[in-house]
């Protein structure tokens, strides 16, 4: 194992983040934390720190376990990192996702295609004759 290794790196290397441009951007708008203060690209990650990365509208937060700054496959995360997120903030999660899973708000833009049939449909069920 590494004695350190970049944050940006290390936060792309166990998937928090897609790429490692994504992990830079993040790091320079000030949404990844440690010890709630921002942190530089440069700052070397140890064993026992824990990281807080803001995804609007939430905060998820893990605690390092080892170091690593090679890309791993999803099975071997939870062997470097642990995600110590609040409860609070992980409802806040799951609401989200209920929320954009309910599709899309009233007057972004046109239908898309499935939506038009949809419609399309219903529109059928109107035109019946009781």
């Amino acid at each position: 194992m590494e004695d350190g290794v970049r944050i940006d790196k290390y936060l792309w290397a166990i998937r928090v983040f897609k790429t490692r441009s994504i992990a830079t951007e993040a790091i320079k708008k000030g949404r990844v934390l440690i010890d709630g203060l921002p942190v530089k690209n440069s700052r070397v990650v140890k064993v026992g720190i824990t990281i807080d990365v803001k995804f609007p509208p939430i905060t998820r937060s893990f605690k390092v376990l080892a170091i690593s700054g090679k890309r791993m496959g999803a099975k071997l995360v939870p062997d470097f990192m642990k995600e110590v997120t609040a409860e609070d903030q992980i409802e806040l999660m799951e609401l989200t996702r209920m929320a954009n899973a309910m599709g899309r708000r009233k007057g972004l833009g046109r239908p898309t295609k499935k939506e038009r049939r949809d419609l399309d449909k219903l529109d059928e069920i109107d035109d019946w004759d009781f």
